[in-house]
């Protein structure tokens, strides 16, 4: 592999590699400014010119220097080859002028842009521009505040012309609706004649622009960056299991972006997942414990959690032998979906299963399975290796008198197939979850729970990677994580020992499923682990399915 010094550093990068990439490899001051190059794009950069190094050694067979600065995201290393960056005073003499000229038309108002904080034209001129400006005659004005899509405004005042926009919807998105029109300082972005950005990936768009031009309609002007919270964590909305950072602020969520995983979704992430928040701070969340005293009603008591606890357990010991089954949401983690087979098993419950959701994939990120957690509920026992094949003798259990007791864990009864007049049979019917449903009206016993940004826990993704959930913000009112309730329910059941901690529940969940042997939450870290080996039959939907809407179904809704 061909080797490089740059600024006196030396490094060993593969053929083929750039001297931009070389320098990333490097790391610290040694790595040149870009804004128009982005590494997961393959189209053409050097269209900002803030990548330019002076290549003061060409290479071994060649030693000559090359006779004018160059673009270090197009230029390739050779062997022997040396580099200066920060080294060289033409090279910082050159990005000043880059950055002056970049400012030329530039609005000057860094305070109101709704890039502030995260703005890369704002970092590079801090670090390479001039306290003030030689120009004097007036700005050249283009569009502001434009809608070009249900999801984007576009502020055209503030576009460089990178065209990171442009290469992300022909290369990634397949939807070549951007371009720009005009000449010289005039250029302008816009959308083609008759279409609007309204790609379910146009957000990707905004987390690539390197300046305020392109906004979330969502996001823009609600927060400053500076102030959230940033959580690193994984998306629920499918099987992909994309890596994602919640921006939250005194327990609410504002934003959700992508996080880099080139394993995953290397930095991209579907409209339809990241603005299906919302519903997290819904008014109508369930937020504390409830009972039906007289069955007769339809309403409920709110009651503490030991009360809930204690009448939930007496009435699961209460019920006969094999008259009892579980159903749990493939929404649940691994922890949780551990507990909830542990409780079947204490219970004598002998039919367990999770509701399947099953979609068209669109061939980017939403995969097919609607469901994030599905390798999970396979691999810890609480369903068969097509999920929902063991709802229909759930279903036939109530309706015949067989089962007595249901206990349903994240999901509406309804899903189930079961009827008001079906649910009517059972002696006792104990439901956890997030949002009010019908089904609640038949429940003997409301658990509320924790959503998924407001607990910590882990997951199998479509191709069986280990990924790790973590909390961004605290659940409502008395509301607690599944993992937690179940537990507590457990040792209400005289489950030994008593599980206190989600790392608990992994040790414990880890010794007895031999895939997780020896991990921790800790060790799974940022990325995930890849660990098991999923047939492409299981991530597809079974013959006959029924499919939900191209789009991911959101998980209020669903």
């Amino acid at each position: 592999m061909p080797k490089v010094k740059i600024d006196g550093f030396e490094v060993e990068v593969p053929d083929g590699t750039t001297i931009l990439n070389a320098a990333r490899q490097i790391g610290g001051d040694i790595v040149p400014p870009a804004m128009c190059y982005y590494s997961t794009l393959q189209g053409s950069g050097g269209k900002c010119r803030t990548c330019l190094v002076q290549v003061t050694k060409g290479s071994e067979k060649d030693p000559r220097p090359m006779p004018k600065l160059v673009a270090s995201c197009q230029t390739f290393v050779q062997d022997g080859m040396e580099v200066a960056n920060i080294s060289s005073e033409q090279v910082l003499e050159a990005r000043r002028g880059v950055v002056e000229f970049l400012l030329l038309n530039h609005p000057l108002d860094c305070p109101i842009c709704d890039q502030a904080g995260e703005c890369k034209l704002q970092e590079f001129s801090l670090e390479y521009g001039k306290g003030g400006s030689r120009f004097r005659e007036n700005k050249v004005k283009k569009p502001k505040n434009v809608v070009i899509g249900p999801r984007v405004t576009l502020d055209d005042e503030r576009c460089i012309l990178c065209s990171r926009c442009i290469r992300f919807m022909q290369e990634i998105a397949k939807d070549d609706c951007l371009g720009f029109v005009n000449r010289g300082s005039y250029s302008t972005l816009t959308v083609a004649p008759g279409r609007q950005l309204d790609s379910n990936y146009s957000l990707n768009t905004v987390d690539i622009c390197p300046v305020g031009a392109l906004t979330s309609s969502d996001f823009r002007f609600k927060m400053r960056v500076w102030f959230l919270k940033e959580t690193k964590t994984i998306d629920v909305h499918c099987g992909t299991g994309s890596n994602i950072v919640i921006g939250s602020r005194e327990g609410v969520v504002y934003r959700i972006t992508p996080r880099d995983n080139d394993d995953v979704n290397q930095c991209w992430l579907p409209d339809s997942h990241r603005l299906d928040f919302q519903w997290l701070h819904d008014p109508e969340r369930l937020a504390h414990p409830m009972l039906r005293t007289d069955r007769a009603q339809t309403t409920h008591t709110r009651v503490t959690w030991a009360l809930a606890i204690q009448e939930a357990a007496r009435r699961l010991q209460s019920s006969a032998p094999g008259g009892t089954a579980v159903v749990a949401s493939a929404r649940l983690t691994n922890e949780e979906l551990f507990l909830a087979a542990r409780l079947a098993s204490r219970t004598g419950a002998k039919l367990t299963d999770v509701v399947p959701r099953w979609g068209e994939p669109d061939g980017i990120l939403i995969a097919a399975d609607r469901n994030p957690n599905t390798n999970g509920a396979r691999l810890l026992g609480l369903c068969g290796d097509q999920p929902g094949e063991r709802l229909k003798d759930i279903v036939q259990g109530v309706r015949g008198g067989a089962i007595r007791s249901l206990v349903v864990l994240g999901e509406d009864p309804a899903t189930l197939g079961l009827s008001p007049e079906d649910l009517a049979k059972l002696d006792t019917l104990i439901l956890t979850d997030i949002l009010p449903h019908p089904g609640m009206a038949a429940a003997d016993i409301v658990l509320p729970s924790a959503a998924w940004a407001e607990k910590r826990g882990s997951m199998f993704n479509i191709k069986g990677r280990l990924q790790r959930l973590n909390q961004a913000i605290p659940a409502p009112g008395d509301a607690r994580p599944d993992y937690e309730i179940l537990a507590d329910l457990l040792a209400a059941l005289g489950e030994q020992p008593e599980l206190t901690s989600i790392e608990d529940v992994f040790r414990v969940m880890g010794a007895a499923t031999p895939q997780l042997d020896g991990l921790s939450l800790s060790k799974i870290g940022d990325l995930g682990i890849q660990l098991l080996d999923i047939p492409e039959a299981w991530q597809r939907p079974p013959v006959g399915a029924q499919l939900a809407e191209r789009s991911a179904t959101p998980i209020a809704a669903a």
